[in-house]
């Protein structure tokens, strides 16, 4: 359905700095607005078109390329957080653009409902995190794109309209995981399942006996992933899967302890120690790996997702095929002595099944994802450069929303479906209203 409205000026601000939360990103618009409905977002993509400029919606900053970088007009989403509709028989669930997953996440579970599976922070807007193919970890159970059932979007030429499976399915299957190319999105309904306990099982274990054991740990758990410590023989593995009850979390002081003292302040300390003693790397990622010790907790689904995240970095993650996993990661670890990297955080590896969301990065394939870090004060470059190289050979996907170099003539090898995004593209803006340079990089001009 198509609807045209001319709401009263929503408020604005004249140009400022916007940057994004690792602070390696930013941008400064010609004006920020607030929209409060689809409406207002109408109005100004029109008020835009005829100004000349570009429009982006940028959610809260957790995307580590100049994804929602604009040097137009920015729509902030802080007033477009209404929950619309929540319907507890059916599980389907309505909210608009701007709401944080974690309010999401509340929300849900005061209604006896949650979201299937999770990315491991919940900061994010849930279009933001959509947009860009947030994922999580899971053996059955996809990432965010794949709950998403409903899109509500504002188009370049200013009209609202709707989309899902039955309604304009090209453009929903194009627009789920579209980064903001196709259109402003501004609301999304999501199919919810009845709230569930996650049996969190978390355990040390050396890096061979986890590459030996890695399809019976991933086909034995609904959600596995591990952590690799560079320069050491540790890794830390987490095993969720759901139980019947009854709620067990972790005690106070124990939470404390690891979520906050160790995994965030410790950790701190450790990267400004290894920025100023590159040497310490190692002994300090040993230390890291024994020091996450063995614990297990039983709480509520989002609550095992999710953890909090203070020291900030900066990101590369790459989806190749999973049979490709393990040649993968022997590869990066052989490259560390090849180049020698010194590397203070640790690789995160996940998987997930099959999607079909036409730029998910799991599209059409059972995927591995391995995700790299460095302190956000470090140079990354060399790093993230020869680990792109093994894993563009394998055919990888690069995340959305983390740093990575490829370009169009790449992505259109790794896509099935990347030549009808760019074609529905053509149609819906032409004049590339929502452009911004890291889309012409990543989908060309």
């Amino acid at each position: 359905m198509v609807e045209h409205y001319s709401p009263p000026m929503p408020p604005e601000t004249s140009p400022g700095v916007w940057r994004n939360w690792a602070g390696n990103q930013q941008s400064t618009p010609v004006r920020t607005v607030f929209p409060r409905s689809a409406e207002e977002v109408a109005e100004q993509v029109r008020r835009a078109a005829e100004d000349g400029l570009t429009v982006r919606m940028p959610g809260t900053g957790h995307s580590f390329t100049g994804a929602a970088l604009t040097d137009g007009v920015q729509l902030s989403p802080r007033e477009l957080t209404a929950v619309r509709s929540i319907d507890t028989a059916t599980g389907l669930v309505t909210a608009e653009a701007g709401l944080p997953l974690w309010r999401l996440n509340r929300l849900l579970e005061e209604h006896g409902l949650a979201l299937a599976n999770m990315g491991d922070i919940q900061e994010q807007t849930i279009a933001g995190a959509s947009q860009t193919g947030t994922h999580g970890t899971g053996r059955d159970h996809a990432g965010l794109a794949s709950q998403v059932v409903g899109l509500e979007m504002v188009l370049a030429d200013g009209q609202k309209v709707t989309c899902s499976r039955t309604e304009r399915p090209d453009l929903f299957a194009a627009a789920v995981v579209g980064m903001g190319a196709l259109g402003v999105v501004t609301a999304i309904t999501w199919q919810t399942v009845p709230a569930f306990l996650l049996r969190a099982q978390e355990e040390p274990m050396a890096w061979d006996e986890v590459l030996s054991r890695l399809d019976e740990l991933e086909a034995d758990n609904e959600h596995f992933e591990f952590y690799w410590f560079p320069h050491s023989e540790g890794c830390l593995t987490k095993r969720n899967n759901r139980v019947d009850g009854p709620r067990e979390p972790l005690p106070g002081f124990r939470a404390w302890l690891d979520d906050e003292f160790l995994s965030n302040q410790v950790f701190g300390v450790a990267q400004r120690v290894t920025r100023r003693l590159p040497g310490s790397i190692g002994p300090i990622n040993g230390i890291s790996a024994k020091l996450l010790g063995a614990r297990a907790y039983t709480d509520t689904s989002y609550k095992v997702f999710t953890t909090s995240r203070t020291v900030r970095f900066k990101e590369q993650e790459y989806a190749i095929p999973r049979e490709h996993l393990v040649p993968a990661l022997r590869e990066i670890r052989a490259a560390f002595d090849r180049h020698g990297w010194r590397i203070s955080f640790p690789i995160e590896v996940r998987v997930l099944p099959a999607e079909d969301a036409w730029l998910s990065m799991a599209h059409g394939r059972r995927t591995a994802f391995i995700a790299i870090h460095v302190y956000h004060r470090n140079e990354h470059a060399a790093y993230f450069e020869g680990v792109e190289q093994i894993l563009t050979a394998l055919g990888g996907r690069p995340h959305w929303g983390k740093m990575h170099t490829r370009d169009a003539s790449y992505l259109e090898t790794a896509y099935p479906r990347f030549a009808d995004f760019t074609a529905l593209r053509d149609e819906l803006d032409p004049d590339r209203r929502f452009a911004n340079p890291y889309l012409r990089q990543v989908l060309g001009d």
